[in-house]
C-alpha cells in the first residue's frame, strides 16, 4: 500500500511542506489544473509539477485525473483528436514518473452534494447529498441557480443545458458504446506506457436529472473491465461513491477486484447513509461515525494482494480551518493516519488459508 494525498497545486492553501510531515506518506496526486479538457499537457507544467513533488521528498506518481472531453463520452466526430490528445498526454506523463491514472466518465459533473458546509453533531461542517433537495431545484429546467455543488461553473446556462439535453437524449447502452470506444485506443498506449488507467466511479453512483450513469455497481464494474480485458485497464474504488448506495457491498468489491489485480488506486472515505437511502452525509474516516467498515474494506484490501496507490479521500472541516470544501489538511491528515493504523493490523493479522 503506497500513502498518497491530492494537492491542487501551487495555489493550495495545504502545502506539501505539511503533507510530507503525514508519517509514511509516499505520493503526491495531482493534475494539471491550467489546461482546458481535451488539451495537450506541456512538458514544463508537467516537470514544474515532478519537480516541487520530489523537492519535498514525495513522489509524483499518480494524476488525478485527466480529464475526458465531452465530446468522447457523447461519441461526437471531433472524439478522435481529443483522444489522440489524451494518449499524447498519457506519453507525457508516463516521461515524468507516473504509474497511475485515475479519471472519470460521467457525463457534465463530476461529482454532485447539495451542501458543502453541512454541520455535524461535533460542529465540523462536511459535504452533504439529500435526494429531496436535488427533487425541488432542476437547474436544467428552471431561470434560478445554475449550479449545484461539482458542477463546472464554465459552462453558461444554455452550454450546460444543450450539453445536459445530448446526453439526456442518449442510452446507457450508447454510453456504453462510446466508453468502449475510448478505452479500445487510450489502453493500449497505457500498456506501452506501464500506466495503469483507472477509472472513479459515478459518484454518487445512481442518474441524476435523466443523465446516464453506468460506473456504479458491481454488475456494470465487470462489465467495464471485460471492455479491455488486460491488468492496465483497472479502477478507483472510491468507498465513498460505491458506499453511499446501500446496494453496493463495498468490503465484498474491495477483495474481488484487489483479487483480479485490476484496483490500481483507492479513495477511502467513510459516509453516513440516510436510513431511507435518500442521501447520505460525508463523515470522519472512523467506521463507527457512518455506514462503511472501514476495516473491513481495508482487510479485504490486504488480504487479496493489493499493493497500489491508496489516499484518505473528502475530509470534515475542524478545528476552524477554511479553504476547498473536503480538502482541507487537518482531517484529511488524521485519515491518513487511521487508515497507516488499518493497513498495519490487516497486515500483522493475515486471513487464515
Amino acid at each position: 500500500m503506497k500513502l498518497s494525498f491530492r494537492w491542487y497545486g501551487a495555489e493550495d492553501k495545504v502545502r506539501l511542506e505539511y503533507i510530507r510531515q503525514i508519517p509514511g506518506m509516499h505520493t503526491i496526486v495531482t493534475a494539471v489544473y491550467d489546461v482546458p479538457a481535451g488539451q495537450v499537457w506541456s512538458r514544463e507544467s508537467i516537470g514544474a509539477l515532478k519537480q516541487q513533488i520530489e523537492g519535498h521528498g514525495m513522489h509524483f506518481e499518480v494524476v488525478e485525473s485527466i480529464p475526458v472531453h465531452e465530446d468522447i463520452k457523447l461519441g461526437k466526430a471531433s472524439r478522435d483528436q481529443y483522444i489522440e490528445n489524451y494518449c499524447e498526454n498519457i506519453r507525457r506523463v508516463a516521461e515524468a514518473g507516473v504509474k497511475c491514472i485515475c479519471y472519470n466518465f460521467m457525463p457534465v459533473f463530476d461529482w454532485t452534494r447539495t451542501e458543502l458546509a453541512h454541520e455535524l453533531p461535533d460542529g465540523s461542517t462536511t459535504l452533504a447529498y439529500y435526494q429531496d433537495q436535488v427533487d425541488r431545484v432542476n437547474p436544467l429546467e428552471s431561470n434560478g441557480d445554475l449550479t449545484l455543488p461539482g458542477w463546472d461553473a464554465s459552462y453558461t446556462r444554455e452550454e450546460l443545458c444543450s450539453v445536459a439535453a445530448e446526453y439526456q437524449a442518449m442510452t446507457e447502452d450508447r454510453l456504453w458504446e462510446n466508453l468502449a470506444y475510448f478505452l479500445e485506443r487510450v489502453i493500449p498506449v497505457a500498456q506501452v506506457c506501464g500506466v495503469n488507467m483507472a477509472i472513479h466511479e459515478d459518484d454518487p453512483c445512481w442518474s441524476i436529472f435523466g443523465l446516464p450513469r453506468i460506473i456504479t455497481d458491481e454488475k456494470n464494474l465487470d462489465r467495464f473491465l471485460k471492455l479491455a480485458d488486460v491488468p492496465n485497464n483497472g479502477i478507483t474504488l472510491c468507498t465513498g461513491s460505491l458506499g453511499c448506495s446501500c446496494h453496493n457491498d463495498v468490503v465484498k468489491m474491495a477483495g474481488k477486484y484487489a483479487a483480479m489485480g485490476r484496483i490500481h488506486f483507492v479513495h477511502m472515505r467513510n459516509v453516513g447513509v440516510l436510513p431511507d437511502g435518500r442521501g447520505f452525509e460525508e463523515r470522519a474516516h472512523l467506521s463507527s461515525c457512518g455506514s462503511l467498515d472501514m476495516y473491513g474494506i481495508m482487510k479485504a484490501l490486504c488480504d487479496n494482494g493489493f499493493d497500489g496507490y491508496i489516499r484518505p479521500d473528502h475530509g470534515r472541516m475542524i478545528w476552524g480551518e477554511t479553504g476547498r470544501p473536503g480538502y482541507g489538511l487537518y482531517d484529511r491528515a488524521l485519515g491518513a493516519a487511521y487508515l497507516n493504523g488499518l493497513w498495519e493490523a490487516a497486515v500483522k493479522n493475515p486471513r487464515l488459508v
